[in-house]
């Protein structure tokens, strides 16, 4: 069954219009070269039916050439081997064979288009022949030879010349194919990228402000009924926190929704919120910032500052046995370092995060996106997060 390629409606009509058009002029050229005065009525016929029969098979070849040159190949071949059956003369009607060629370079497929070379490569031999041989009447002289040489070089170079600019064309076609293939699987991969990148920061969002909310929900759980104030201030707390997360979350969300938009990120100013974040929950946090920046640090670094901070705090807050967490972060000249201490329990897998989990994960990923490095181990005792952050000059 044959497989017709998918054309635009325009080029469908164009493809049909210009066959029609070569058909008429085509059946035209081949009666009026008929030699009806010197023949027999039945051999009148017989060369009208060759004339029509030969611009049939040539104007079917040029309609299909796009649809199916596989087909169209056939036809054009049918039509030679019917105009030198016929004894006819080359004539304009030829040039559809031309264009076959071409397409068959162009469109076909990989069998169609070896098909087509070695059609150039015979009909350059064919056509020698069949002009020389079809008036031969003694032995072919030298002149003969020369004869057949320049033919097979001129039908040589103007049949190969039709299928290699189809060739080349091929070639212009698959490489625009593959160049948006590229473009396409780039954007892909961005677009991973970028939905990994908002899936960590979900994550620090989330679990930062549920872990607030359940222990400041503990809190005043326990406080309602010795200290109503405590507990309105948990309320109050809880309130805060929900709200910044449901922020978050919102900016989160509409990156999703249009990625060209990247919205605002955390920076060094914002850890002070978070520092009274945590202290809010119940956490007795020492933080100790020495040196302290000399300039603006790269917002990259100050993003990765913030979440690593966010994540390791937030880990001590739900795994801590004791409420006092240490914070150390030191901007040096060519490098931040920053590290968080507390006390864990034993019971809980230290240093390994659930499975699926995005917390370590995460931190690692963070500061190897920066060119750094993280760890988090349990080290005397305690849990310790420590991460060491190239940075240039301060802007």
């Amino acid at each position: 069954m044959l497989t017709l390629r998918p054309l635009q409606r325009y080029q469908l009509v164009t493809d049909l219009g210009v066959a029609g058009v070569f058909g008429l002029l085509a059946l035209a050229v081949e009666l009026a070269g008929t030699t009806s005065g010197a023949l027999a009525p039945l051999a009148v016929v017989g060369e009208n039916v060759g004339a029509v029969l030969v611009a049939l098979a040539l104007t079917a070849a040029l309609a299909m050439r796009r649809l199916q040159p596989g087909l169209a190949l056939v036809l054009a071949w049918a039509g030679a081997f019917l105009q030198m059956g016929f004894g006819r003369q080359p004539s304009p009607a030829d040039l559809a064979i031309f264009a076959v060629l071409y397409t068959t370079a162009a469109y076909g497929s990989r069998r169609v288009f070896w098909w087509g070379f070695a059609s150039g490569i015979a009909g350059a031999a064919i056509v020698p022949l069949y002009l020389v041989g079809r008036g031969l009447s003694a032995p072919l002289t030298i002149n003969d030879w020369f004869a057949v040489g320049a033919l097979l070089l001129a039908s040589g170079f103007a049949l190969m010349l039709a299928w290699v600019s189809g060739a080349l064309v091929r070639t212009a076609v698959r490489a625009a194919a593959n160049s948006r293939a590229q473009r396409a699987a780039e954007a892909e991969t961005i677009a991973e990228q970028q939905r990994v990148r908002i899936a960590r920061d979900m994550h620090d969002v989330v679990a930062h402000s549920l872990a607030v909310v359940i222990a400041q929900a503990d809190g005043a759980r326990y406080a309602a009924a010795a200290d109503p104030a405590a507990a309105s201030d948990a309320l109050a707390t809880i309130s805060s926190t929900a709200r910044a997360a449901l922020t978050d979350v919102r900016v989160l969300l509409s990156q999703l929704r249009h990625s060209q938009g990247e919205g605002p990120q955390p920076t060094l100013a914002d850890l002070d919120q978070l520092f009274d974040r945590v202290r809010a929950a119940g956490v007795e946090l020492d933080v100790r910032v020495d040196p302290v920046p000399p300039g603006e640090p790269p917002a990259a670094i100050q993003l990765a500052v913030f979440r690593i901070m966010q994540e390791a705090l937030t880990n001590a807050l739900r795994h801590g046995v004791d409420p006092r967490v240490r914070v150390r972060l030191g901007w040096f000249a060519d490098r931040v370092e920053l590290s968080v201490r507390n006390a864990r329990s034993t019971s809980a897998a230290v240093g390994v995060p659930a499975a699926g989990g995005h917390g370590l994960i995460g931190m690692r990923e963070r500061a190897q996106l920066v060119g750094g490095r993280l760890t988090a181990e349990p080290e005397y005792g305690e849990f310790v997060v420590q991460a060491t952050l190239p940075i240039g000059s301060p802007q």
